[in-house]
């Protein structure tokens, strides 16, 4: 009875919410509920959620909170009730809250000070996260303590790894320690290596690598098989392959995130890298945060993506988002009537509503997507094409009429077509079935608190990257060499995605198929006759805007193009 009470409570509020949102903007009265939801951004949700309670609305808290408040609550009791304290005076105090229906975290300051009114705020998850984060240590072991580490100890399986608790064992706070600070610091990798007379861990923060931190020597083994152990596999693995693929789930302040692990063998030892797949607080959308690409770019993905058949195809270099952006893309697409299935290696964002399955290796490929083909698909999500069996199944299923987003590796968008017909793809295939052929890179973004101005970019940039003589007097600004607390001395903080999209359209198809129009001439007249920014257009657009400078971009782009 208390379930059903709360589920119809959760329906009856999201429904309040969607119409206020429906009061803010006509437009959505007419749309499901989950496509209001998918539509509006997390600021307008919120003003929603702020309006129905008469509770004000703050999208930034981190300045507004008093430190030493915040250092007397419990991180666990904090996250638990997604919420943090800002001030008190004698008579008040002040929280930010995510959720204004949930009671635990005004519970949870009443029973602190009982003597005080409580007085909310709402502010988004990932703001009140970002400062529970700021508290929430875990506390590595002493030097002498990890020298003291027995070598042949073992420890026991550990299938749900909890970083943020406090373990006995030296060697497990440790690795705690090395993940948790990886997830703190928005890490997108971490990296153990072996070299000749020493072990070390780096992260990989905003496409670039850190400072190398030492582990003993001594440890080398012992780390190596704690690591296998996190995804019950046995140390003696390590002799049977080269190279060992896995995953396990950390949980972090009671956030569950999803580790892909790689290891390969070295002339030294080993090479492991953990990739951190944070998903919990956030949810990427097309035209928002990230993805928030230019008008021109946007209106033609939305017009591609309503061609009911054909395939689209993100290329871009490891790590550039390609992934994200086909998600946002297939949640703009996730429909009732229509069924939706991925394959993916690994799946690392789930949707509801879409079913993903999961490769476990390579060989599972041509039977499982034969599989979907009989399993009535409308849209189908192939991880990439790497490949004549993927590239040849992704056109075949296009033929048939299905709707197929994948991925790829190349340079531009245009050699997306030469390298299907690389992969022995007939061009006539590729011409009637690709609708759209994309390029993405992430690029950092200046941190905005110590930036530097600049006047102008220098006669050897302009000349170096075909610029026009205009950049000689435009106002840019650079990162600081020495950062700042903000940004951690980095001097950037954050990254963004570019995009440049050729659509191929009925004509540029048959000319494809021809064999007049080469790839490269339909990147060229794709540029003379739209207002389709590239890369590169796109890149210096931000430099314009102040939000990242020329060394940011010339390292993910070829600026010595047109």
């Amino acid at each position: 009875m208390n379930l059903n009470l709360g589920v119809e409570l959760n329906a009856t509020i999201s429904n309040a919410i969607v119409e206020r949102l429906a009061e803010f903007d006509p437009s959505l009265r007419d749309r499901p509920k989950e496509d209001v939801i998918r539509k509006c951004s997390s600021a307008r949700i919120l003003a929603a959620m702020g309006s129905l309670t008469s509770i004000p609305v703050f999208l930034k808290i981190k300045d507004f909170v008093d430190r030493s408040l915040l250092e007397q609550m419990d991180p666990l009791a904090m996250n638990r009730g997604m919420f943090v304290p800002l001030r008190r005076d004698d008579q008040q105090l002040f929280i930010a809250i995510a959720n204004p229906w949930d009671p635990v975290a005004e519970d949870a300051c009443a029973q602190r000070y009982p003597d005080l009114e409580v007085c909310k705020i709402i502010a988004p998850v990932a703001e009140i996260s970002k400062v529970i984060e700021t508290v929430a240590r875990t506390s590595g072991p002493s030097k002498k303590e990890l020298e003291s580490i027995e070598v042949d100890e073992v420890g026991d399986e550990i299938s749900d790894f909890n970083v943020t608790t406090t373990y006995e064992e030296p060697l497990t706070q440790f690795v705690a320690q090395i993940l948790s600070e990886g997830v703190k610091a928005h890490a997108s990798d971490i990296h153990i290596k072996c070299e000749k007379d020493r072990v070390h861990f780096s992260y990989r923060i905003d496409g670039d690598m850190g400072e190398k931190f030492e582990i003993p020597m001594k440890l080398r083994d012992r780390i190596d098989a704690f690591m296998l152990n996190l995804m019950g596999l046995a140390p003696e693995e390590r002799a049977k392959r080269p190279g060992i693929s896995g995953r396990f789930t950390l949980s972090y302040l009671r956030r569950s995130i999803d580790v892909r692990y790689e290891r390969h063998r070295t002339y030294r030892g080993y090479h492991i890298t953990m990739r951190l797949l944070d998903k919990s607080h956030f949810e990427a959308k097309l035209g928002m945060g990230s993805l928030a690409f230019d008008q021109q770019t946007l209106f033609e993905i939305d017009r591609v993506m309503a061609v009911p058949a054909g395939i689209i195809v993100m290329s871009g270099p490891t790590g550039s988002g390609k992934s994200t952006t086909l998600n946002a893309m297939l949640r703009e697409l996730n429909r009732p009537e229509d069924n939706i299935l991925t394959l993916e290696n690994p799946v690392e964002d789930e949707i509801p509503g879409v079913i993903h399955c999961d490769l476990k290796n390579s060989s599972e490929f041509k039977p499982m997507i034969t599989s979907f083909m009989r399993s009535d698909p409308d849209i189908i999500l192939m991880g990439e094409v790497r490949d004549f069996d993927s590239a040849e199944l992704a056109i075949e299923a296009a033929i048939t009429g299905h709707k197929v987003l994948t991925t790829i590796h190349t340079p531009r968008a245009s050699q997306i077509i030469e390298r299907f017909e690389q992969l022995g793809i007939e061009r006539w295939k590729i011409a009637q079935t690709l609708k759209a052929a994309c390029a993405q890179r992430l690029v950092k973004l200046l941190c905005p608190y110590c930036k530097v101005k600049r006047d102008g970019l220098s006669k050897r940039d302009i000349k170096k990257f075909s610029l026009s003589d205009d950049w000689e007097t435009v106002t840019v600004f650079e990162k600081s060499n020495d950062g700042c607390a903000e940004c951690q001395g980095r001097g950037y903080n954050g990254r963004t995605a570019i995009l440049e999209i050729i659509p191929v359209t009925a004509e540029w198809s048959d000319a494809l198929s021809k064999g007049t129009l080469s790839p490269y001439e339909l990147e060229l007249e794709v540029r003379r006759t739209t207002e389709l920014p590239s890369l590169k257009t796109s890149g210096l657009h931000l430099v314009r805007e102040g939000k990242t400078d020329l060394d940011a971009i010339r390292k993910v782009i070829d600026m010595t193009t047109e």
